[in-house]
């Protein structure tokens, strides 16, 4: 049975170390866009090289650049990737089966992260996130840093679909995500006045640790699902105390 049509977008900025990668892993896709936000290294080359449809923005924010490269698919279907992520052959399978006959206006893909040195163990957690989507039924939402699409109808999960994050190959690179992370959902959560952020700071990462390390099984990974439990429960209380600091400055 044939399958619909899909399109794969992807945005990038000086991704040129992994966007190879992340294209070769989606050639069997009908259309290629790459939305670049004026990138210095030769990220564009690569793109082009792989036969992408390449496009050049500034960027403005996480949300407004991915929907803007969803707008100039070519398809209905969809599917979100980072230039520091790829695709497996399962993935590949399962997501070509699932557009034969598509009953959902979307569908979760698990997504194995890079811990460091090694991947996750598959017996550990995925988190599954949502990237093959009906575009004319979903829109980007507007998170200030992990912005993600959202459907007005159900969405499935492809269980076996899954693709590779390389994003955190050493434990500078994950402190740096963390500390540029914490500092930009800082005005989100200033708008949400939450409450109890001494209680927060106090109790919520020790919560996280054990919540990452035990329940979703980070300890098969060794000493790099230790770490990156430790600095998980880090980005959890950094959050917070940034927006106790904010708040503080406020009232002088």
């Amino acid at each position: 049975m044939p399958r619909e049509p899909l399109s794969v977008v992807v945005t990038t900025f000086n991704s040129a170390a992994t966007l190879g990668r992340c294209l070769a892993s989606a050639a069997f896709a009908d259309d290629i866009v790459v939305l670049d936000s004026g990138s210095t290294d030769a990220t564009v080359d690569i793109a082009r090289g792989r036969g992408a449809r390449v496009f050049v923005e500034a960027f403005r924010d996480y949300a407004t650049q991915k929907q803007s490269a969803i707008d100039k698919a070519a398809h209905t279907w969809v599917l979100l990737l980072d230039a520091d992520e790829a695709l497996t052959d399962s993935a590949r399978v399962e997501i070509e089966r699932a557009l034969e006959n598509p009953t959902a206006a979307g569908f979760r893909l698990p997504r194995r992260e890079q811990m460091f040195w090694t991947f996750q163990h598959r017996w550990s957690w995925t988190n599954t996130h949502l990237r093959l989507i009906d575009r004319r039924r979903a829109r980007m939402n507007a998170a200030a840093v992990h912005a993600a699409p959202e459907t007005d109808g159900a969405a499935r999960t492809l269980r076996r679909a899954v693709f590779l994050h390389y994003g955190e190959p050493d434990i500078a690179t994950k402190v740096a995500k963390i500390n540029a992370y914490s500092t930009g959902v800082v005005a989100d959560k200033l708008r949400r006045k939450p409450r109890f952020l001494g209680v927060r700071m106090v109790a919520y990462p020790p919560v996280f640790f054990l919540r990452q390390y035990i329940f979703k099984r980070y300890f098969l990974n060794g000493w790099a699902g230790f770490i990156s439990a430790v600095t998980g429960a880090y980005y959890v209380f950094l959050k917070y105390a940034k927006v106790y600091e904010a708040r503080r400055r406020e009232r002088q």
